[in-house]
């Protein structure tokens, strides 16, 4: 036994519960979440809705969606099993604890239209230390679906909530008194909110995409022992101690897209080709973020990610806040190795933040050409 407090599943449970400010407030919600709701607000009857079970793929790729609807509202079913695992977030073999929907980080992509129903079935496998829940951003009342959806190992819950409202959202875990500790875990993903006739460009014309990526930024917070060297723990409770002091500076020492330091560059890079039109949703569920297509622009651009807002055009670098996803829409016209970053430079090249897009197509020198190729004349 070290000197050093070991977190076990009883005392995360217990303890973490009742830490942060806004600790009563959770509890509060939390505690009356169970209360059944008055006569006049019984649901409405779905029976005859049709229902639609969906196959969720790992980030970057989006499951298969039609993008306007295709009948009137349905209910959505999904499921998402939460997997406590490792992950290695570069080429040194740094380590994470990782807390994951789908073993993904992020968790999947969903996508539905507005005023579909979601029925989530939220699976935490008995094998798993912690206590976990979901909270949709897309999704009104109880915390989001946070107060209604606490899975201790070896439980599963099952949540609906219609779909009210057109963009993209970030949906995250969310236990009382141990968010940013799950969130900055890996516990995250993003839901896509489809208006029912399609994106628009601003002017009532429909936007449709050949190709649709998400990217999730994440930022971790490893610590390092003292000499300076990534720690390595057993469980993401062993290393809880350490990893919230980390935390606490504000400091993160990884930014990453997709779970790891190039886990979308070289041969994992995404793909395109000239003249295809291509959606790229992107969410940050802790810190703000400025993504950048370098020898590209946003064409249409969602930056704070609500499709009842029309796009802004033609942009280099769009701001999304922490908390929120964005989309993005591009046609590609030249091919090449396009990088896709952070443009907090510092965070895209030094501690991740970047990917790569490969298109492929004849290049159009209207375009760009070089006059004089570099000489020393």
């Amino acid at each position: 036994m070290t000197d050093k407090i070991q977190m076990t599943r009883r005392s995360i449970l217990a303890g973490a519960a009742f830490v942060g400010a806004i600790a009563p407030v959770v509890q509060a919600s939390f505690a009356h979440a169970d209360e059944a709701p008055p006569a006049k607000m019984k649901p409405s009857d779905l029976s005859r809705l049709r229902r639609e079970k969906i196959e969720l793929v790992k980030p970057p790729f989006v499951h298969a969606h039609a993008q306007k609807a295709d009948g009137p509202p349905k209910v959505v079913e999904f499921t998402l099993t939460i997997h406590e695992k490792k992950l290695v977030l570069d080429k040194e073999g740094t380590e994470i604890n990782a807390m994951t929907f789908d073993g993904s980080v992020p968790g999947p992509l969903m996508v539905v239209h507005q005023d579909d129903y979601v029925e989530l079935t939220l699976i935490n496998p008995d094998t798993n230390e912690l206590q976990h829940n979901i909270d949709f951003h897309s999704a009104t009342g109880a915390l989001g679906g946070g107060a209604l959806t606490v899975v201790n190992p070896g439980e599963k819950t099952i949540l609906r909530f219609k779909a009210t409202k057109a963009g993209v959202f970030v949906y995250h875990c969310a236990p009382p008194g141990m968010v940013p500790w799950h969130v900055t875990s890996g516990m995250n993903g993003a839901i896509m909110v489809l208006p029912r006739d399609g994106l628009k460009d601003g002017n009532g014309k429909s936007l449709t995409y050949d190709k649709i990526y998400y990217v999730g930024e994440q930022d971790f917070y490893v610590p390092r022992d003292e000499n300076g060297k990534f720690k390595k723990y057993a469980s993401a409770g062993e290393a809880y101690e350490d990893t919230l002091k980390v935390m606490r500076t504000l400091t993160p020492t990884h930014i990453v897209f997709n779970g790891a330091v190039g886990a979308l560059t070289g041969q994992n890079a995404m793909t395109a080709a000239v003249n295809e039109k291509v959606l790229i949703v992107h969410s940050q569920a802790n810190r703000d973020t400025r993504p950048h297509l370098i020898g590209g622009h946003g064409d249409y651009v969602w930056a704070t990610g609500k499709f009842a807002n029309p796009p802004e055009l033609d942009q280099e670098t769009w701001f999304i806040p922490g908390g929120a996803a964005g989309a993005a829409f591009y046609t590609f016209q030249q091919p090449g190795i396009y990088a896709y970053v952070n443009h907090n430079l510092i965070e895209a090249f030094e501690l991740g933040a970047a990917a790569h897009f490969k298109v492929t197509g004849d290049w159009n020198d209207d375009l760009m050409t070089s006059v004089l190729a570099p000489s020393g004349s």
